[in-house]
Order: C-alpha cells, then structure tokens, then sequence
C-alpha cells in the first residue's frame, strides 16, 4: 500500500488542503474536534469532486449509449468469427474506429475519482500512524484523532486490533459495528445503482452478451465493496458511501429525464411526456424538445413506444415537428359539430358519400324523379281539336282490340319506340 501511496503522493497535499478548508468552516459549527466537523468535510470533498466529474460522467452516459446501439452489429461480428478470436478483436476495433465509439469512455468516472479516493486514504492511514501529511499539521492530526463518527474514530479500521483502537480512544465493539452498517450500505447503494440500470435502462428489444455482463456485475461489485471494505478506515468508508449515494440519486436523474431508447424507462418518460403536451398543447422544456426532434427524426425507425408517442399526439390533433415542437393539426380525428354534422378539425363540413343503390332502386327512384319534374297537362273535351278523336280512337282500338282501355303509361316513361322486354325465364 506504500507503493500506491507514493504514486498518488502528488495530489496528497490538494485533498488535505480542500479537507482542512471544509474543516475551518464546519469546525466553526460544530466544534473543530468533533466528527460532524471532520465527517462533513469528508463529505463536502466528495461532492467538490463529483460536481467536477460531471462532464465526465455526461460523456459516460453517451458512450453507454453508443455501446448500447452498437450491441447488434458487435453480436453478429461475434457469431461470424467465433472460431477466430484475433479477426473477431480486428473486427471489433474497426467497429469502434468507424462508428468513434471508446469502450473504456463508460468507465471514466471511476477512473478519474481513483487518485482523490488513494489520496484520501493515505491522508486518513498518516492520521492514524500519528504522522502529519499535506497541510496538516501537529495541532489537526491531534485534532482529527480525537473525531468520532457515531462512536468510532475517523481512522479506524474493521480489522484493526483492540489496543490500536483503544489508543484512538474508542472500544473494538463500536468500531465493528459502525463500520459494518456502513459496509452494508455502502453495498446496497451500490447494488441498488445497478439494478435500477438493468431493469429500467437498457433496451430490452436487444438480447447481447453486454446486458449479461451488466446483470453480473450487478452482484460482483457489491461482494467486492463488502470484501475490500474491511480494509477501509471509516473516514474512507464515509468518502465511498457518500458517493456512492451521489451516483444512485444521478442516475435516477437520468433514468427520468433522459431515458435510454426501447428501455421502461423511455416509455414512463414518453407516457408523462404524452400528457403533459396533450394537457398545455406544447413542449415546455428545452430537453423534452430535444428529444421529440429526436424521434422525429428516426421516422420509420421509431420503436414501439415513440410510435405510441407520435400515435397520441395524432388523437389529440397535434403533430410533432422536426425542431421538436408541436402544433395542432387539420388531419385529427372528425369531431361533432353542435348540430350533430361530423366536421374536420378545422371546423369544416365533413362530405358525406351517397349509399349505393340497387338496379330497381335507381329505377325506380328516376321514374318517381321524372314524374315530379314533368308539368302536368290535362285536354279537355272542348280544347282537344276534333281530326285528334278519330286517331287517337284508333290507337286505343288498336292497342287492345279485345276491349277496354289501355292503362295510361306511367308519368316519366321514355316516349318513342320501346326495346322489347326480354322473356321472363320460368
């Protein structure tokens, strides 16, 4: 442990230097001797840094992102050359170069936070061996050997022996206990951190090897948080726990606000999404727009819950733009008008087909037609001119030579020569 201590000997004096700043502001508060002044400090180092690593940690997001999308192209490269391990590695590094994708991108947080967590932990073992480090001197070292945490002091361990324990002024018993509640949760966290990744983040369209190593890490890293934390001085303890909790609670951030495509997640996130457009007829916010221009653009590639977004939009007459916002439609869904009549939704009549008719009703409705329309016209005995009596006797003798009359023909009847009807079949 000397060795890594010597390796991260640069950066020593920083962390001392910020701790004992945090530790004249809390001491002030709470006392300079007590373990809320020296707890505090540790803490506010914790966040100090992790605000630091936020660019980091967005580029995080995008790499897991990348890796995530290239998972189908990087199982089929793996199907292709099983037999071939060295083609399969060339294979996948040519994947990577083309698409500008870094594998080890994802892991850069934890790489970043390794020399302040080494650092950390040498600064707290020099408090523990009585020697001064950094910035602190003589009057701090004494003063953060007398700090306790809830009885145990700041640079005890859980393996350290009854008489170190008792010249830091605590019992075995109550450095034990502390330091294994913390270990505990210190590993729920960091359990919890996992799966709510694996069970709301990750698209569960894509089955690749990659969700499997997630899924196992998922129960490695808090075995080995348990095993190493031991080894661990509560101070150092108090350092992963803090961060440990930053990184659960950022990340249900991002699970919320910025979900990953075809996870749980996305589809929580576009059904809140949903109502709220519905309710106020826009995109507020400026991420929310972000990722609507996002899903308009897939077009046909929009997966089952973005094609249930832009579904919604459509019944409530609005329509997403390619700059992420929304307007109202004019091909929503028919909407009735006061009067019962089906209207657009741009409040125009909607045209109604006419229902198809059959032969005998068209006949008979342009017979009933013609009839209405022709004028009706009546000869009395005294206008009809006599040379007309004899011929049209004739023609009623004619038409029915074995007596009576002929019906008259019905109104509407196309005069001139008929086609003969053809003979009824039997």
């Amino acid at each position: 442990m000397d060795t890594i201590a010597s390796l991260f000997s640069f950066i020593t004096t920083p962390v001392s230097w910020v701790i004992v700043q945090f530790h004249s502001v809390y001491g002030a508060l709470f006392g300079p001797d007590t373990g809320w002044a020296w707890g505090l400090s540790i803490v506010s180092l914790v966040i100090l840094i992790r605000i630091c690593l936020i660019p980091l940690f967005v580029k995080q997001i995008k790499a897991t992102r990348a890796m995530q999308t290239l998972q189908p192209e990087m199982k089929k490269i793996q199907e292709r050359y099983k037999n071939d391990k060295q083609r399969q590695s060339e294979e996948m590094m040519k994947l990577y170069k083309e698409t500008g994708t870094n594998p080890l991108s994802s892991c850069l947080p934890i790489l970043a936070q390794s020399p302040f967590f080494f650092a950390l932990y040498h600064v707290l073992n020099s408090i523990a061996s009585n020697d001064t480090i950094g910035v602190i001197n003589n009057s701090l070292l004494q003063s953060a050997q007398k700090a306790h945490i809830v009885g145990a002091p700041l640079a005890a361990k859980f393996t350290d022996s009854s008489s170190k324990v008792e010249a830091l002024g605590a019992s075995l018993t109550d450095v034990r206990v502390v330091t294994a509640i913390m270990i505990v949760l210190m590993s729920a966290s960091q359990f919890f951190t996992q799966r709510q990744l694996m069970t709301k983040n990750v698209d569960t369209t894509v089955k690749t090897p990659f969700m499997q190593q997630q899924k196992m890490l998922m129960y490695v890293f808090p075995v080995m948080f348990a095993v190493f934390g031991i080894n661990f001085p509560v101070g150092v303890l108090v350092y992963w726990l803090t961060t440990n909790v930053w990184t659960m609670g950022q990340q249900m951030y991002v699970i919320r606000n910025n979900p990953t495509p075809g996870s749980k997640a996305q589809a929580e996130y576009l059904e809140r999404l949903t109502k709220h457009v519905t309710q106020h007829n826009k995109v507020s916010k400026r991420r929310d727009r972000a990722i609507v221009k996002a899903i308009v653009a897939k077009g046909r590639d929009r997966n089952e819950f973005e094609r249930k977004f832009i579904n919604g939009l459509s019944k409530a007459g609005l329509a997403a733009q390619a700059d992420g916002t929304v307007i109202k439609s004019d091909t929503a869904a028919a909407a009735q008008a006061e009067d019962g009549t089906p209207t657009t939704a741009a409040g125009t009549p909607k045209r109604q087909q006419p229902k198809r008719q059959s032969k005998s009703q068209r006949q008979h409705g342009g017979a009933k037609a013609a009839g209405e329309n022709e004028p009706k016209t009546s000869l009395t005995k005294s206008d009809e001119p006599e040379d007309a009596k004899p011929a049209a006797a004739a023609k009623k003798g004619g038409a029915k030579p074995a007596g009576g009359t002929r019906s008259k023909a019905q109104s509407g009847q196309r005069k001139g020569p008929q086609r003969p009807k053809s003979p009824s079949k039997k």
